[in-house]
């Protein structure tokens, strides 16, 4: 582990959150351009999100995360990074995040922590690795209920 990786890492990832903000604030997904955030991103970039989620499953390069953020937007009526906490080591890098959302399918309104591992390589992102308290109570705020007969 080396000062400078670890400078770098930090520095990745605030300017991260800095264009996803930007990119949220432009409209997000269908409005705005992935171009915002793809310097930050390595090409092969892999996203692995709970299979529980709506939006569950692995993203895996540009393609796949202009797709996750495409699947954030229909989930997803606002999504607010409230607080965040970075720790870094060399290129592996921990965000433990305070998140406010509001589901678009339901309308219930959601505060939870997200912990996200984080591997930095070479000044982008190379893979991130979600991690969720509560799921279920994730989905179940994203989901309609269904008809019963």
């Amino acid at each position: 582990m080396t000062m400078s990786s670890t400078t770098e890492s930090v520095t990745v990832l605030t300017g991260m959150y800095a264009a996803e903000a930007e990119y949220l604030a432009a409209g997000g997904p269908g409005e705005a351009s992935f171009d915002l955030l793809a310097p930050f991103f390595a090409p092969d970039v892999e996203l692995h999100q709970a299979d529980a989620l709506p939006y569950g499953g692995t993203w895996r390069g540009h393609n796949g995360m202009t797709q996750f953020f495409h699947m954030m937007g229909e989930v997803w009526e606002s999504f607010e990074m409230v607080d965040q906490e970075f720790l870094a080591t060399g290129e592996t890098a921990v965000v433990l995040t305070q998140v406010r959302a509001r589901a678009r399918a339901t309308g219930r309104e959601l505060s939870f922590p997200v912990l996200q591992a984080i591997t930095v390589k070479d000044g982008r992102i190379t893979e991130v690795r979600p991690f969720y308290w509560d799921t279920r109570a994730i989905a179940d705020a994203c989901a309609l209920p269904t008809p019963t007969d």
